[in-house]
């Protein structure tokens, strides 16, 4: 037996490439498993469950509706795509989960989440998880106004997030040790499991001077797929496909 973990596909009509390698993972890799996770970041971005169409999204989820019937599986939400909602799930059969969620990994308990709440050295990213990722209201608010008007500000959103990606370093938009060994403790677990970062790879943290813990972060799908395989033997690897 084994599950996957993928996140961070930020699928958008103008990469229509991507979408076709998920829909290859969703009809040819992806029946055989156990347990699929998607961390977060499956949409470029995300206006709410009413704009499906406009998107060009329900072809996506109808394979992913699909898929559901045989695979049991799970979203967590990302700082793109939050505005997920219970048509999200009933329509996909992907059920969505908080995040910072904690799974039984083949016996072992393994916190999952899409990995920005971890990132905090980048102040004006945590400023935008406060004002709307995290906010209720805001998220109510938004979701009142016509779909183009979302559209609209969704763009200027899009494009605010790459000037500010382009202003400031690599290192200030990656997590935080502070932040990392906070949340191991926080839920009591020795592995983790994350996203958003895009920087693919597996972290060793000293947890104690007798505990170390593990910490695999997936890459995105803009090259490569990032595709993470945990089996029942307790062995976990992350494979990259071509797109």
């Amino acid at each position: 037996m084994h599950t996957y973990f993928i996140s961070d596909l930020h699928l958008t009509n103008e990469r229509p490439e991507i979408t076709n390698a998920f829909l290859y993972f969703l009809n040819n890799q992806a029946p055989d498993a156990e347990r699929i996770y998607l961390l977060g970041d499956l949409f470029e971005f995300w206006i709410g469950d009413d704009a499906v169409s406009l998107l060009g999204a329900e072809p996506i989820f109808a394979e992913m509706a699909k898929l559901a019937q045989k695979v049991d599986c799970y979203f967590i939400a990302g700082n793109r795509d939050f505005l997920v909602g219970k048509a999200f799930e009933e329509q996909t059969g992907f059920k969505i989960l908080p995040d910072e969620t904690v799974i039984d990994l083949y016996g072992k308990p393994t916190l999952i989440l899409h990995g920005d709440s971890l990132c905090t050295d980048d102040l004006p990213h945590q400023q935008f998880r406060q004002q709307m990722v995290t906010n209720a209201s805001w998220r109510e608010s938004f979701l009142s106004f016509d779909i183009p008007t979302r559209i609209e500000q969704a763009k200027q959103a899009r494009m605010q997030s790459q000037q500010h990606k382009s202003a400031i370093s690599m290192e200030i938009m990656d997590v935080t040790e502070a932040a990392v060994i906070e949340a191991f403790s926080n839920h009591s677990v020795e592995q983790m499991i994350h996203g958003h970062t895009h920087r693919q790879n597996k972290h060793s943290h000293a947890l104690s001077s007798q505990s170390n813990a593990t910490r695999y972060v997936l890459g995105d799908w803009q090259d490569t797929s990032s595709i993470l395989i945990a089996k029942d033997d307790g062995s976990i690897s992350i494979h990259n496909y071509d797109i």
